[in-house]
């Protein structure tokens, strides 16, 4: 249930999502409100929009409901349309003061295990299947000294962990090896730097040295792969080859023992049963333990809605077999880690947190400090955590 007279925000999506959600909740201050900070990127994540704001209504029937996000850039009539929705706020708007009306909240940030940072936004790709240009827009990012102000501000208020986003995040103009390593040298006091989701291609020799040799950037990286087979990738417009990414993650893990995750689509256009096994065995060739695998969803406007489709119960079949070789592999991940002693950020509710490889850990009672770093010691491990004990 959501509190009422005051303004809460809901975030959907991505981890640049829920960096601008706190600095929508700061900038709106104290409010009768309620913001839905909106998803777009696949037709289920714009089903879970609209049924959140229809939750919210029913909650907050007095509140102001404000939807914001690529959701509601993408398809603004229809939201519009709702009932339930009194406010529209465009991608382009939502971080502006005045869009909240000018008085921001100057109470300090929540705290939380670990600070999102959206230092990238927009994209100038041009992927067949993503709808997130139309709203998001062109490729910007903010200055490195920005960037690097704002991450200061936080270690100095005690965060352990600030994890970079953006939509296109190795677009980063200047460089994002530049930045990471900007951040390094400035902000000495941050214990732990992760980054979010990359592009394979574009991990040049300087970010891939800082990714490997720096032990303040966290041994974990996500990766846009989407798919295993060349020819659907090109079909995707995507910049790289099923050998581009085999050969990155061989390169990354001879220098240092690094988790990989990865963004995969099942059922794109066009996909052969051959083209799918590609993929699935992609899951082996780069090992991946942290996997998001999609059935995919043809967007209205975007060329790969205008492909031949895999038929739909296909097309959730090999999803379902995705995740499962997934969750197969990711167990047999957490199993390795039984044992060792890791050092992870406490998260509310005080039981839990994750390691610099992002496995999951559960604590049997809580610890006393939110937001810290503490040392356990890993006892077992279930199908998708760990569980340790203080060490």
């Amino acid at each position: 249930m959501l509190a009422s007279r005051s303004t809460d925000v809901i975030t959907l999506g991505c981890r640049l999502n829920l960096a601008e959600s706190e600095s929508i909740r700061a900038l709106a201050g104290d409010r009768d409100m309620v913001v839905v900070n909106s998803c777009g990127v696949t037709n289920e994540a714009m089903r879970q929009t609209r049924a959140a704001l229809r939750r919210v209504r029913r909650e907050r029937p007095l509140a102001e409901i404000v939807v914001t996000g690529c959701a509601s850039d993408i398809d603004r009539a229809a939201f519009a349309a709702m009932p339930e929705v009194d406010r529209i706020v465009p991608n382009a708007a939502k971080l502006l003061p005045a869009t909240w009306g000018g008085f921001p909240n100057h109470q300090p940030p929540r705290r939380h295990a670990r600070a999102f940072v959206g230092v990238q936004n927009g994209c100038d790709h041009a992927c067949t299947f993503c709808a997130i240009p139309r709203g998001r827009g062109s490729s910007r990012s903010s200055p490195v000294g920005e960037a690097v102000a704002r991450i200061a501000a936080l270690a100095d208020a005690g965060v352990q962990e600030v994890v970079l986003t953006g939509v296109d995040l190795t677009s980063y103009e200047g460089g994002l090896g530049t930045l990471v390593e900007s951040i390094l040298v400035a902000v000495p006091a941050l214990p732990r730097l992760r980054l979010s989701s990359l592009d394979t291609i574009e991990i040049d020799d300087r970010l891939f040295d800082l990714i490997t040799g720096e032990p303040r950037v966290m041994p974990h990286l996500h990766l846009s792969l989407q798919s295993g087979d060349d020819l659907i990738l090109k079909r995707m417009r995507r910049r790289h080859a099923r050998a581009d990414a085999v050969a990155m993650v061989a390169r990354l893990k001879a220098r240092r023992d690094i988790a990989i995750g990865a963004d995969l689509i099942a059922g794109f256009p066009t996909e052969s049963e051959a083209a799918f096994a590609n993929t699935l065995a992609l899951l082996d060739d780069c090992t991946i333990v942290h996997a998001h695998a999609f059935p995919f969803s043809p967007r209205a406007g975007t060329p790969a809605a205008r492909m031949p489709q895999v038929d739909p119960s296909i097309v959730r079949a090999r999803a379902t077999t995705l995740r499962s070789h997934a969750a197969d592999r990711r167990r047999a991940w957490l199993d390795t880690l039984v044992g060792s002693t890791q050092t992870i950020v406490v998260e509310k509710p005080g039981d839990r947190g994750h390691t610099p490889a992002f496995a999951a850990v559960r604590l049997p009672r809580p610890l006393p400090h939110i937001g810290a770093c503490a040392d356990v010691r890993i006892v077992a491990a279930a199908d998708d955590h760990l569980i340790g004990i203080p060490a």
